[in-house]
């Protein structure tokens, strides 16, 4: 039998993989771009969006295991397949798009939707909603990361 952890984890995974769906040149145009001088830790943030994806990933499993299969389950369920959509659309849509703005408002919604479903989790799960910290403290950080890029490099705005 499936466990619901493992399909939790496979759909983490396979909407994870759908963020290296960038070109060569997309790249190019995100590695040109200027970077505040206070961006020391940008080799980390694989390693930080990995421990994030990770923490909600094990958020929304102490909810489904909560209440398997009922209907606010199952749409909390829709909020956090959402939560991950929009996270990872960040850099194809912003490198597709060569728009920092447009990967400035697609993080801010990000945050947006991760507080609305924190609140809404607090009600399952005191850890599941705690879980979802991680993303609170880092969504802010690379939405004004992104922000502040656009400021230095305005054509790309």
């Amino acid at each position: 039998m499936i466990k619901s952890w493992m399909v939790i984890a496979g759909v983490t995974l396979i909407f994870a993989f759908c963020a290296n769906f960038i070109t060569p040149d997309d790249t190019k145009w995100f590695k040109r771009l200027q970077r505040p001088r206070w961006l020391t830790f940008e080799g980390l943030i694989p390693v930080i969006w990995t421990t994030v994806f990770v923490c909600g990933a094990w958020s929304a499993y102490i909810v489904w295991e909560r209440n398997p299969g009922n209907t606010t389950t199952w749409f909390l369920m829709g909020i956090y397949l959402l939560l991950e959509i929009v996270t990872i659309a960040y850099t194809p849509v912003m490198f597709r798009l060569r728009s920092l703005k447009v990967g400035t408002i697609i993080g801010g919604t990000g945050f947006i939707i991760a507080l609305l479903l924190t609140l809404s989790v607090i009600f399952v799960s005191i850890w599941a909603s705690l879980l979802l910290i991680p993303y609170l403290l880092w969504s802010p950080i690379g939405t004004y990361t992104t922000w502040e890029m656009a400021k230095l490099n305005p054509q790309d705005v």
